[in-house]
C-alpha cells in the first residue's frame, strides 16, 4: 500500500501488513462462512476453531508447558495490576516489586490495596534510565513482580531477577516485549501482556499462568476477577474480544512462519543495534538509557536541546515518520520498533536523522 507511513507508535503499534491484509479480507466473510469474523458467535464452530488455533500457536511459539493455562482476557495490563494481588496476596502477606518505570509504580499502587509491598529496588533516582543490579528481597514474599521492558524509558531486563526466596513465584508484566525473544516460561508463575505492542490490537490481554496457582487463588472474589473462572471456561466465561483473538492468531502464524522467537530476537537486535550505533557515534543525539540496559523495543534519545527536539519531531512527522515524540513525562524522542516494524523503516529513519544532524 502506498499510503502507509512509518509507524513508531509505542502502542497500539505497528502490525504485519500481511496480517492486516488477511484480516481485511475476512471482515466480510471468515473463510467461506459468509459471515464476517467480527460477526461470528464466540461459541460457534468457526470462531472456536480460531480460538483453539490461537492457543495452540501461542503454546508452540512460546514453548509453554502443559501445566500452564493460556488465557485471553480483557481489561489490559492495568487490570492485571489488580488481579494478581487480588488473587494471590492476602492481608499480612508481602509481595516484592521491582520498580523500573511508571507501569511498575502503578502495579505497586494496586498491590498495596490487598497486602504489603516491599520495593525490592527502584531506578527512580535517575528517572528510570537503568535497571538496578541489586535488590533488597523480603524474607518470605508471596511473589516477585517485575516489568520486563519499560516502554517510556527505553530500558529492558536482559534476564529474569534471581535471588529471592525459593517458595516465591515470579510474575512478569511483559506487555511491551512479549514474544520478541525466547522465554523460559517455566521460570514464571504468571506472565501477562497487553496485546497492543507485539501480539495484536488493543483490547486483549494474554495471561500465562501455572495451574497450581490458578487453583490456589482467592475463591471469594467476584467471578470475573478470578483466574480460575477463565481457566475453567477456556477464556469463554463471557463474550471474549473475538476480533482481537483472531488477529493474535494471525500474528502467531506470522511469527511461526518467520522462524519463531529466536528469529524475532535476531531481527530485533539487528534493528535496535543500527539505531544505537548511530546514536553513540553522533555529535547531536544521545541515547537516554544506560548502555547495558537498553531496550530492543523502544529506543529513546534526545538532542539535549528541547527546541531542537521539537524541531526534529515536527520535521520527522512532516516526512512521514509517525509518533516519534517521547512520552510526555520524559520528552525527547522514542522510536518503538516492535516485532512487526520493518528493517526498511530503520534505514529510512537513520537517513532522516543524519540529514537533520547535518543541518542542525
Amino acid at each position: 500500500m502506498t499510503n502507509r507511513i512509518w509507524n513508531f507508535s509505542a502502542g497500539p503499534a505497528v502490525l504485519p501488513e500481511s496480517v492486516l491484509a488477511e484480516a481485511r479480507d475476512n471482515l466480510l466473510s471468515l473463510g467461506d462462512t459468509g459471515v464476517g469474523v467480527c460477526e461470528h458467535s464466540h461459541r460457534g464452530k468457526p470462531f472456536v476453531a480460531v480460538a483453539e488455533e490461537a492457543e495452540a500457536l501461542c503454546r508452540e511459539i512460546g514453548g509453554i508447558p502443559d501445566n500452564y493455562k493460556v488465557l485471553f482476557l480483557q481489561g489490559g495490563a492495568s487490570s492485571q495490576f489488580a488481579m494478581v494481588p487480588m488473587n494471590f496476596l492476602s492481608a499480612g502477606q508481602t509481595a516484592d516489586y521491582l520498580v523500573t518505570g511508571s507501569w511498575s509504580k502503578k502495579a505497586v499502587k494496586e498491590a498495596k490495596l490487598f497486602g504489603n509491598v516491599n520495593v525490592a529496588c527502584s531506578s527512580e533516582d535517575t528517572t528510570f534510565n537503568y535497571i538496578p543490579k541489586t535488590q533488597s528481597w523480603s524474607e518470605a514474599p508471596r511473589y516477585v513482580h517485575f516489568t520486563s521492558n519499560n516502554t517510556i524509558y527505553g530500558t529492558q531486563f536482559a534476564s529474569e531477577p534471581t535471588g529471592y526466596a525459593d517458595d516465591a513465584f515470579l510474575v512478569c508484566d511483559a506487555s511491551s516485549d512479549i514474544f520478541s525473544r525466547p522465554i523460559d516460561v517455566s521460570k514464571y508463575g504468571l506472565i501477562y501482556a497487553g496485546a497492543q505492542k507485539n501480539l495484536g490490537p488493543s483490547g486483549v490481554t494474554l495471561v500465562i499462568v501455572r495451574e497450581d496457582l490458578v487453583e490456589s487463588g482467592n475463591s471469594e472474589l467476584t467471578s470475573m476477577l478470578q483466574y480460575r473462572t477463565h481457566a475453567n471456561a477456556d477464556s469463554m466465561f463471557n463474550t471474549p474480544p473475538t476480533f482481537g483473538i483472531y488477529l493474535m492468531m494471525l500474528v502467531f502464524r506470522w511469527i511461526k512462519a518467520g522462524g519463531g522467537l529466536a528469529a524475532m530476537e535476531q531481527k530485533n537486535k539487528a534493528k535496535a543495534q543500527c539505531l544505537y550505533d548511530y546514536l553513540d557515534s553522533s555529535n547531536l543525539y544521545s541515547a537516554t538509557a544506560a548502555p547495558e540496559d537498553r531496550s530492543l523495543m523502544n529506543v529513546t534519545f534526545v538532542t539535549g536541546d528541547a527546541d531542537k527536539d521539537a524541531d526534529f519531531i515536527a520535521k520527522a512527522t512532516a516526512e512521514g515518520f509517525n509518533a516519534l515524540k517521547g512520552h510526555r513525562s520524559v520528552g525527547g524522542m522514542r522510536a518503538s520498533i516492535y516485532n512487526a516494524f520493518p528493517e526498511a523503516g530503520i534505514d529510512a529513519l537513520l537517513q532522516f536523522m543524519k540529514d537533520f544532524e547535518a543541518t542542525a
